[in-house]
Order: C-alpha cells, then sequence, then structure tokens
C-alpha cells in the first residue's frame, strides 16, 4: 500500500502546483482517504468528493509527464484496482523464463482494454494518444510513404501541423521506429502521439483494401450514403437506443448512447457535417434547404430482415446542426410483466390494486429513456384477452401487439392527440391506452374516460409517484377528480446492471454509507458487487440494465391527502406508513444488495428524498 499512496501524492501536489485543486482540499482529502476502509488511491476520493475530475486529470497528465510507473498510474486512472495490479505483478514475478511486461499480462487476462492501456500510457510518456478513423487522416501525406514502411515500423502518418508532421507510434519507445522516422522526415520534424495496435493494424486494414479511403469520405456521393448506413448498423449491433451526432469548432462527434449512458464512438471531418445532416434529412423528409430553424422527421430502416422506426430531430447549434436518432425497434420481445424486476409484494399489489380494476387512471411515470413505454405494453400484454376491447393513440407505436387496435399519430393529415382522443371515445373501449400525458387536454380525457367506467393506461413525465399526482394538480385538474380517477401510479428508471464475467465483491466505504444515509448495521447480510472490466462490457463493468420501481396505490389515508392538498413529503409520509410505499432509492438499494447494480448506479440516477429504510426491513416490506 506505500507504493499507492506514494504515487497518489505525485499526482495530487501536481493538481496543486497548477492551481487545479487547493492545498486546503488536498489535505481534507488526505483525511478522509486515513478514514476510509477498505482504503482507495488519493486521486479518487479527490474525484468523489468533486474537486477535480477524469477529463481534467487526463488534460493535466497529458500536458505534463510524470514519472510514474504504469501499474500505479493505471490505479490512480481508476482503469484497474490494487488487487488487479498485485496478481498481474505476481504473475509477472513468476515468469522465470522471459518477464512479460505488465501491460500485456493485463490484456492477455481481459483486466484492461487495449485502448485505456495505451491511453494511459500516452499520459505516462506526456504525448497524445489518437484514436483516428481512415477519413480523418491527411490523403496526400499517406501518398508520401510506403505502407509496407509504415506497417514494418508500426506507425500511422495523421496530419501536417505547419512543418511538423503528426506520426501516431504502436510502440512510441522503439528507438528503432523512432530512428527511421527522423531519417525520413527530419528527427526535429515529428510529433509522436501513441495508438493501439489493434487500431493501427484496422486502419492500414481499411487503407489497403479500399484506394478511395484515404481520400476521406465524397460529400456529394455514395460515401456519405455508406457512412449513413455505417452508424445506424454500427447503433443497432451496439443495442444503442440514440446516436449523436454533434458539430463541435473543429470535428463532428459521433456517440451511441448504449445501457443509457453515451459513449463516444467516432469523430469525422466537419467538411462531412452538411451533407451527411442533408442525407438524414432526406430520409426523413425533412427540409435540407433549411438550417436556420429546428426540425424534426422519421424514417424506416430494414437492417437483418427487420424494419425499424427512426426518429430524428435537428438541432441548430453555434457550430452547426446537431442530428440526434432515436431508435425504435417494433420487433423487440415483448417483456411479460413478471419478468420486468418487480419485487414480489409490489408486482402483487400491482397487479390486484391497479391492472385487475374495472376501471380508473394507471400511470406511468418517468424521465425519458427509463423504460415507461416497455412497461406500459407489458400491461396491456398482461390484460388482453377475447372478452376486453382495447385501443391505443401513441406517437408512435412502438411494439405490435395482435388483438387490440392501435393508431399511431400523424400530425401531417392531422391525426393528433386531440383528434385521436375525440374518437377514441366512441370505439366502445374497455381499456383506453394514451401514449404519453402531454398537456391539460389530455390529461383531463383520462380523467373523463375513467369517470365513465374505462381503465386508462398511460405514461407521464414526472420524477416519482408523488410528483405524478402534483403535477396532475398543477395542470388545474380538481383534487376531487384525480382522488376518485387514478388507481395506481408507477415510477420506475433503469439502472445499469454489474456485467456477471467480471463481477467481484464490494465492501461500502463509509462515504458510500453516508451519501445513502446508512450505517454499518443497515446493510447486514448484503452482497454488493462491482464490475472490474471485461471485453464482455467493454471494460465498463456494466452489462445490460435494471428496472427500479416505486409504487403508490390510491388507499383511503392518501386520497383523504390529496382531497387536503397536502405537501409531497406529506403525501409521501402517509403513503409509507399506510400504503407500504418502497421508494425507487429503497428499491435500487435491496437490488444493488443483490448484486444486480451498484452503488454508484443508484447515486447516479436515483433521487434521494428521505433516507431510506434498513435493508431487513426492505426485504420484508418487497417480499424477498
Amino acid at each position: 500500500m506505500a507504493r499507492s499512496a506514494a504515487q497518489s501524492r505525485n499526482v495530487a501536489d501536481l493538481l496543486v502546483e497548477q492551481g487545479r485543486i487547493e492545498a486546503e482540499q488536498l489535505a481534507y482529502a488526505k483525511r478522509v482517504q486515513s478514514k476510509l476502509r477498505p482504503p482507495r488511491p488519493l486521486l479518487q476520493v479527490l474525484k468523489e468528493l468533486g474537486y477535480t475530475n477524469d477529463s481534467e486529470v487526463r488534460e493535466l497528465l497529458s500536458s505534463q509527464p510524470i514519472d510514474l510507473r504504469l501499474g500505479d498510474l493505471l490505479i490512480e486512472l481508476g482503469l484497474i484496482d490494487e488487487s488487479t495490479l498485485d496478481e498481474a505483478l505476481e504473475i509477472q514475478g513468476g515468469d522465470t523464463d522471459h518477464k512479460s511486461p505488465l501491460g500485456s499480462i493485463l490484456l492477455e487476462r481481459g483486466w484492461i482494454a487495449e485502448s485505456r492501456l495505451y491511453e494511459a500510457l500516452a499520459f505516462q510518456l506526456g504525448l497524445p494518444y489518437e484514436e483516428p478513423h481512415v477519413v480523418d487522416l491527411d490523403s496526400e501525406l499517406l501518398a508520401e510513404v510506403p505502407p509496407a514502411w509504415c506497417r514494418e515500423h508500426a506507425i500511422l502518418p495523421l496530419r501536417k501541423e505547419g512543418e511538423a508532421t503528426w506520426i501516431a507510434f504502436a510502440n512510441p519507445v522503439d528507438p528503432a521506429a523512432r530512428e527511421a522516422v527522423g531519417q525520413l522526415l527530419g528527427a526535429d520534424k515529428v510529433l509522436r502521439a501513441v495508438i493501439a495496435p489493434t487500431a493501427l493494424k484496422r486502419i492500414w486494414s481499411q487503407l489497403e483494401g479500399d484506394d478511395t479511403a484515404s481520400a476521406g469520405p465524397d460529400p456529394q456521393g455514395a460515401d456519405i450514403v455508406r457512412l449513413v448506413e455505417e452508424l445506424i448498423i454500427g447503433a443497432i449491433q451496439s443495442d444503442a437506443s440514440d446516436i449523436h451526432i454533434e458539430p463541435t469548432s473543429q470535428q463532428l462527434r459521433v456517440r451511441y448512447r448504449e445501457d443509457g449512458v453515451l459513449v463516444r464512438v467516432r469523430e469525422l471531418p466537419l467538411a462531412v457535417a452538411n451533407p451527411l445532416t442533408s442525407r438524414i434529412k432526406v430520409l426523413a423528409r425533412a427540409d435540407i434547404s433549411e438550417r436556420r430553424r429546428h426540425q424534426d422527421g422519421r424514417f424506416q430502416f430494414r437492417c437483418g430482415g427487420r424494419d425499424l422506426d427512426l426518429r430524428a430531430s435537428f438541432y441548430v447549434t453555434v457550430n452547426g446542426e446537431k442530428t440526434v436518432l432515436r431508435l425504435l425497434n417494433r420487433d423487440r420481445p415483448l417483456l411479460p410483466l413478471e419478468e420486468l424486476g418487480m419485487p414480489p409484494a409490489i408486482l402483487e399489489r400491482f397487479v390486484e390494486d391497479g391492472l385487475e380494476r374495472p376501471s380508473g387512471v394507471i400511470l406511468v411515470t418517468g424521465p425519458t429513456g427509463s423504460g415507461k413505454t416497455s412497461t406500459l405494453y407489458s400491461c396491456v400484454n398482461h390484460i388482453r384477452n377475447d372478452e376486453v376491447s382495447i385501443i391505443t393513440a401513441e406517437d408512435p407505436v412502438e411494439y405490435m401487439i395482435d388483438g387490440i387496435a392501435q393508431c399511431s399519430l400523424d400530425s401531417e393529415i392531422d391525426r393528433s392527440y386531440e383528434e385521436t382522443l375525440r374518437h377514441i371515445v366512441r370505439q366502445d373501449p374497455d381499456v383506453i391506452v394514451i401514449g404519453e400525458i402531454r398537456d391539460t387536454f389530455s390529461a383531463e380525457t383520462a380523467i373523463q374516460a375513467a369517470l365513465t367506467g374505462h381503465k386508462v393506461i398511460t405514461t407521464f413525465h414526472t420524477e416519482d409517484t408523488i410528483g405524478g399526482l402534483l403535477r396532475l394538480l398543477n395542470m388545474n385538474i380538481e383534487a376531487f377528480l384525480i382522488s376518485s380517477t387514478v388507481v395506481s401510479v408507477l415510477a420506475q428508471r433503469l439502472l445499469r446492471k454489474v456485467c456477471v464475467e467480471c463481477a467481484v465483491p464490494y465492501q461500502p466505504t463509509p462515504v458510500d454509507l453516508r451519501r445513502l444515509g446508512y450505517s454499518g448495521r443497515d446493510l447486514d447480510d448484503a452482497e454488493f458487487r462491482v464490475g472490474r472490466g471485461c471485453e464482455t462490457c467493454r471494460f465498463t463493468g456494466y452489462k445490460g440494465r435494471v428496472a427500479i420501481f416505486e409504487l403508490l396505490t390510491l388507499g383511503e389515508e392518501i386520497r383523504d391527502a390529496i382531497l387536503r392538498h397536502e405537501t409531497a413529503h406529506e403525501i409521501r409520509r402517509t403513503s409509507r406508513d399506510e400504503g407500504d410505499l418502497v421508494s425507487l432509492l429503497e428499491d435500487g438499494i435491496v437490488k444493488a444488495a443483490r448484486g444486480l447494480t451498484t452503488l454508484d448506479e443508484i447515486l447516479r440516477v436515483l433521487p434521494r428524498l428521505d433516507r431510506p429504510r434498513p435493508l431487513a426491513e426492505l426485504h420484508r416490506t418487497v417480499g424477498e
């Protein structure tokens, strides 16, 4: 542990020297670190306290190299932990024939991603790390150097910068490669960068396999069409929900939203921004000549024998138009209600007090991307049978379900929410499904339908269950109408799941407990886990997502509290005491205690409104 502490001081002291943190902040972080069990690197403590962040540390290490051993630097960057380094060093020490490099041992065992390892190596050497794409390369520069010679020395010419030339090295400390490049281009005219060997091999394969690749995409030709297809297919293969194509001051950045988090995919030259946006506008039937106003559109994309709906949004920024594509897969398997992840007691109450009621409004609430639509369709699938007439108004239809009448809205032909909701009650439905309550009109329609004996299931954008009731009140819906029609409110979130391939046990620290509002005894019998990172999860430690739920069923006490216009805190307290309300935070803690997700995810995503109850009490409440 002395090794880690010494190296932590080097990085932290440099942060102080560069004015990025205050000396008093460093002193406080050291006091916190001394009390943590198990111990944590000082840099990690500084980040948890909010004094610095990953991007700031990476920028610092890139601009000013430090004499750090690679293993210690990997720990300080949070890429591996102490146990992983100790295990790798033990393997290295036991290799009597030839001592394998530490990085090779970590890579061979899947303990770190190659790109992360070489990025840390670049930091250690004070060099920039590059992840270029073939369209980013200088075609004239590539024509000046023989590909076979570049492969022999494991290098890639990147670009010219005045009289100097940027060269990416897979082994930046190889003297033979440096000497060969210096002889060809002039030692004083070479600027070194670092590239991962696999990325280097991939780029040279692309360059040699496609004579036009090095020239970049043709802004007016088939390359743009192919590029759009590549981005969409890549998102489908990554199981991404959204594609973000965003111009910056120097490049066009492409990111996918995977498991609810944006992941950088590639950077493209700004020259392709306008033609790329125009191509997507053509597909989405938007106006390609209009670049001053925001626009929306949608189109279908066929991949692997199935059609996907894509919603396109074009947003005007100071650097140009940003495009976001939302992928909607109608062929996704529809999960049974029992497989959504509701705790047994919550599932039983939701079915009995909500779905099996003959009439009333059932609200499914949460922010965008929280899985509300999947829950909505699972509810519909649960109650559908030949004796029940179910009709929907959606924008758009995201799942196709046989046996129900689904309507996809289209404002271009005046098939709007207002028009559709006026006609929907004339279809003699038993169950009305409204994709989303958007305004006072749709809220009043849902309430009136429930008053006339219909069952209404809909979604709502609110923070939690109590917030759903209060927002209806803020829409000027009378309190007595809400109390007499709303039967259940289900709030939910999606948290990233711990990767089962690389999960290891985790002991909460005093900082974790303090942030949750717990003491150590409150979490007896918990089995927390974190992902160490592997190829399966792309070295993030997470793979897939788990749903977190909060169910509010409106009993007499809660209805009376609404009629008395009590505050959110008072209604929540009544719900907890009388209605066995389990908050989002508490359900998240229960699932984290089973090793399904992490405490970091809980603190990142879930609202913390009240102090959670001890774990043993929560287990009894949720029926586990």
